[in-house]
């Protein structure tokens, strides 16, 4: 087992992962924003993140290589949609959620249509939205695993290669790594609401 190798992959596995979660929370809720209030984009929106939901990981990984190729960019766009698809999601039923009486409320108020949307709809939808982001966080960390098979590199390589050369250090070394990311994750998401829900308090 090759600390160096390892550590390389460790950091390629990261890369990958937090950079496609970027790409999707960029995208999807500005989607899932459009999805909730404007009637022509919601049926395309969702059957986007629809078949990002349904499509298993490694088939959508492998759809890539014939529009990108082998490497870091087909394993980037899959799993950016993988990541897009529950933010977009949560992101169009959480605005939708909102009381309509609460809207009408702060018309009467004298609030245009932006300041509504910065004052009342986001505040109330961003808890909604958050749980669509630790969604995708999991969904992406589980499934950058699978990159190696189209030649992205990182902690799968360790995985394929242990099992291949029968090195079980190799192989449990990378699994755990991925196991301790995961966790960190879910940790370091589940503080952010613990802060969130003491400042709102």
């Amino acid at each position: 087992m090759d600390p160096a190798g390892l550590a390389a992959h460790t950091g390629r596995y990261l890369e990958l992962a937090a950079v496609a979660l970027a790409v999707g929370i960029a995208l999807g809720i500005p989607l899932g924003i459009a999805a909730a209030l404007v009637r022509a984009a919601r049926t395309p929106v969702l059957l986007l993140a629809n078949a990002g939901r349904v499509i298993p990981s490694l088939a959508l990984l492998t759809f890539m290589i014939p529009l990108l190729g082998f490497g870091f960019a087909p394993a980037l766009a899959a799993l950016s949609v993988l990541a897009l698809a529950p933010v977009a999601i949560t992101t169009d039923v959480a605005m939708r959620a909102i009381s309509p009486a609460v809207l009408d409320a702060a018309r009467g108020m004298g609030m245009n249509a932006s300041q509504m949307f910065v004052r009342v709809q986001w505040p109330l939808a961003l808890p909604l939205i958050f749980s669509g982001i630790r969604t995708a966080t999991t969904e992406v960390i589980a499934s950058a695993v699978l990159a190696s098979f189209i030649g992205a590199g990182g902690l799968g390589d360790d995985i394929q290669s242990g099992l291949q050369a029968d090195e079980p250090g190799r192989l449990w070394s990378a699994v755990v790594l991925i196991a301790i990311v995961a966790l960190l994750a879910e940790w370091g998401l589940s503080q952010i609401v613990r802060r969130g829900g003491a400042q709102r308090a």
